[in-house]
């Protein structure tokens, strides 16, 4: 580490850009890291687990026992319904971040797949249901219908996932807000299938009038939608639930609450006091209504939280008289923009700023004026700072400036500084003149070097470029603050 008296250079756009996001995310209500740890354990797991279902039932539907469970609710996965699983476990693999862009695209194209054939599976089997299949006019239809035995659920909850899954990827934000609601599609179509199913097979609400698809069908598929709601919950309105902030923690805590909570209420009113002439598909679609709402309400709820929290701490983060870090807030930020720089290897510096004669300002014109004056060099550091760069008022009339700083163009970022104080200098009607005395500290490549130890080499270099200055007389610096 060494110290200079001078400022580090500009950096470019992108890379302004990056740290300036580095930089709030410290503020905003940034992922918790055991959340996602979950959250990866959880989507291996549900993705094995499909895989696995699909090949068993694959396997088994090849042994003689397994023709018993043919005309049962639990009978296996078609041989149709198990390719399909296969196929969206595999598109989820492939849409995994950080592939290469021919994996994602093949992905891509597996969805698509998934989508087109389901879709027109569930569209003519809704034109013409079973009992129709013998008077169907074209020889096309009849193809699709005789040859595709997936059922009508499954079918449109594979072609619904194959929607969700195609905007897996999406950044923009037309395109995140296109998935979040495909991925609200699919959770809600899944949840009234799976409700469905499960009050078939119970016999609390009396039989399902249809049983023709598999119960390891509609398993598979809320395995694969919980994969999907898992991937995008990194992104978009979902993310409330990885979140660090409180909110987040009570959408976390009370999720499952309200996910099981209305159909154990249709099940305890149908045990209670008999519910069995409501069909289980209305009674599903009634709880899962109600579960989305309670869903809804807890989202909304949540981001509120979170959103007077981080108000709240960035209120705590402010200098009241300048808009930048308190002391406090810049050794938060400059801590964890250090951390990355070291995480990175990149470039380190912290400037030391300190108004030159703030004293003699409140003696000769009062501390309206010097309050003033250290508002008017904030605003000139703004000026010449990016919002990546971690801008502090750390004393009385002192500032401080860190971000992941080099060498190269230390003259003519310190020729900036200078021109915008000469500017403003210049400018009409200036009743006080600013002058400012700083120095750098840039970290060694390669040292850990602490923010402590960088802002007291950059305060060093600081005084160093004051005690220049003392060469001015008392009448001739009178006369400079005066204008």
């Amino acid at each position: 580490m060494r110290a200079v008296q001078t400022l580090p250079p500009l950096q470019s756009e992108a890379d302004s850009l990056e740290m300036a996001e580095r930089r709030h995310t410290i503020i905003r209500n940034e992922a918790d890291p055991r959340a996602v740890e979950w959250l990866l354990i959880a989507e291996r797991v549900a993705l094995g687990a499909v895989i696995t279902l699909a090949i068993l039932n694959l396997g088994v539907s090849f042994l003689p026992p397994a023709q018993e469970l043919t005309h049962t609710a639990w009978r296996l996965m078609s041989g149709e319904a198990v390719l399909f699983a296969l196929m969206s476990a595999l598109s989820l693999l492939l849409l995994e971040p950080n592939r290469s862009d021919r994996l994602e695209w093949t992905g891509w194209v597996m969805a698509a797949l998934v989508l087109l054939i389901c879709g027109i599976i569930a569209i003519l089997r809704v034109a013409h249901p079973p009992a129709d299949l013998g008077r169907i006019s074209t020889d096309l239809e009849h193809f699709w219908l005789s040859n595709a035995r997936v059922s009508l659920q499954a079918a449109t909850g594979f072609a619904v996932l194959g929607l969700a899954m195609m905007f897996l990827r999406a950044h923009s934000r037309t395109m995140v807000l296109m998935a979040d609601i495909a991925t609200g599609a699919l959770v809600t179509a899944v949840l009234i299938l799976v409700t469905e199913q499960m009050i078939g097979l119970s016999g609390v609400f009396g039989q399902a009038e249809d049983t023709s698809h598999s119960f390891q069908s509609m398993l598979c598929l809320f395995l694969l939608m919980t994969v999907t709601f898992c991937r995008r919950a990194r992104h978009g309105i979902f993310a409330i639930f990885l979140g660090s902030g409180t909110g987040s923690r009570m959408a976390r805590s009370l999720s499952p609450l309200l996910l099981v909570a209305p159909y154990f209420r249709e099940w305890a009113r149908a045990r209670l006091i008999g519910g069995k002439t409501t069909p289980p598909l209305v009674t599903a679609l009634l709880a899962t209504m109600v579960v989305l709402i309670a869903i809804s309400i807890l989202i909304y709820m949540a981001g509120r939280i979170n959103g007077m929290e981080i108000e709240i701490h960035t209120l705590s983060l402010r200098d009241e008289l300048t808009g930048l870090n308190n002391l406090r807030g810049f050794r938060l930020l400059a801590e964890q923009a250090l951390r990355m720089a070291h995480r990175s290897g990149r470039p380190f510096s912290v400037l030391y700023i300190d108004l030159d004669d703030l004293k003699q300002i409140n003696d000769h014109l009062g501390h309206s004026a010097g309050s003033q004056c250290i508002a008017d060099a904030s605003g000139i550091l703004r000026t010449v700072f990016r919002e990546a760069d971690v801008l502090g008022r750390i004393g009385g009339d002192e500032f401080a400036v860190a971000g992941e700083f080099t060498d190269l163009g230390i003259t003519q970022a310190t020729r900036r500084l200078e021109r915008a104080v000469a500017d403003w200098n210049a400018g009409h009607g200036r009743t006080i003149t600013i002058s400012l005395s700083f120095g750098a500290a840039i970290a060694t490549a390669g040292a850990k070097d602490t923010l402590d130890a960088l802002l007291a080499n950059a305060d060093r270099a600081m005084y160093e470029n004051k005690r220049r200055k003392k060469g001015l007389t008392p009448e001739a610096k009178l006369l400079r603050i005066q204008g």
